[in-house]
């Protein structure tokens, strides 16, 4: 079955950085877009990044852009986010998710608390 595992959460100091891996199986990882999504306390899921199934096409919303890198390697069953220059808004669970080929969330991962606080 298909299973999605994040990592790499913690608590970090503004302007800090993170890296959250997740790690996929079950399915043909390199097949599908993959994305994250994060949800502050308190608040609605936001959609933050995301990449096609090869890697070529990486979008991000306006909020992270500049300091967010989303990847991947399909070697390895991988999706990365590198998070830097944290800011105290980036506090919230974040969540990778799998594209279907109609680029909808079929799966989810169980999410990674990212906590930015001094």
């Amino acid at each position: 079955q298909v299973q999605l595992v994040e990592s790499g959460g913690g608590l970090v100091q503004p302007g800090g950085s993170l890296r959250l891996s997740c790690a996929a199986s079950g399915y043909f990882f390199k097949t599908y877009g993959m994305a994250w999504v994060r949800q502050a306390p308190g608040e609605g899921l936001e959609w933050i990044s995301d990449i096609s199934n090869g890697g070529g096409g990486r979008y991000y919303a306006d909020s992270v852009k500049g300091r967010f890198t989303i990847s991947r390697d399909n070697a390895k069953n991988t999706l990365t986010l590198q998070m830097n220059d944290l800011k105290r808004e980036d506090t919230a669970v974040y969540y990778c998710a799998k594209y279907d080929h109609q680029y909808e969330f079929d799966y989810w991962g169980q999410g990674t608390q990212v906590t930015v606080s001094s």
